[in-house]
């Protein structure tokens, strides 16, 4: 029950978001994946690089807060101290969102295929294999975390 009320960060977003919703950015990743079984590696690493500035949730979600602070923070100085008390629900939500993995922009985030860190990192580790990245190496936790990275 308690993994329910505070779910592992990784899963988070995921366990928040409906189904359909998941299902969705799952398919696109996988079309995406599919995509470059057949490029070279010289295409498959331009994806990576693409990969590695894409923007998750939790980029989405800290920009959108951090402008909606700033646009209430102005509007409190200089149209009404009401505006105020919108930062403390945006405090709120940010916190939610850090204990529970949820908040009232998410839906619509997800909605829009934006998707989590941990989506973005299994394309890339998923194209990384189809580059071969994997073969040839020592079974050896160095070795292993240094695959784990983009390397190009």
């Amino acid at each position: 029950m308690f993994e329910k009320i505070y779910p592992p960060t990784f899963e988070r977003v995921k366990l928040h978001t409906s189904k359909s919703v998941n299902k969705k950015i799952q398919k696109q990743t996988l079309e995406n994946v599919k995509y470059f079984i057949d490029k070279d590696k010289n295409a498959i690493s331009q994806r990576i690089k693409k990969l590695d500035k894409e923007w998750d949730t939790e980029r989405v979600l800290e920009a959108n807060a951090a402008l909606i602070i700033l646009i209430s923070t102005i509007l409190g100085f200089t149209i009404s101290r009401w505006w105020f008390v919108f930062l403390g629900f945006i405090a709120f939500f940010l916190f939610q969102h850090a204990v529970q993995g949820w908040c009232p922009p998410l839906p619509i985030i997800r909605r829009l295929g934006i998707r989590t860190a941990t989506e973005i990192d299994e394309e890339k580790v998923a194209l990384k294999m189809i580059r071969k990245d994997f073969e040839g190496f020592k079974n050896e936790p160095e070795n292993i975390c240094q695959h784990a990275r983009l390397n190009e």
